[in-house]
């Protein structure tokens, strides 16, 4: 029975990693900006 404590601190450290990239990042949708309008404005 000393798998169960390996097994807890598993699910524990998968569960605090889950929780540490769901909380990064950009919020909204992932876009690549538009070369074209912005030599329009600058021009």
């Amino acid at each position: 029975m000393k798998i169960r404590p390996a097994i807890t601190f598993l699910a524990i450290m998968l569960l605090a990693g889950m929780l540490t990239i769901s909380g990064c990042g950009q919020k909204g949708p992932l876009y690549l900006p538009d070369d074209q309008k912005k030599e329009k404005k600058s021009s």
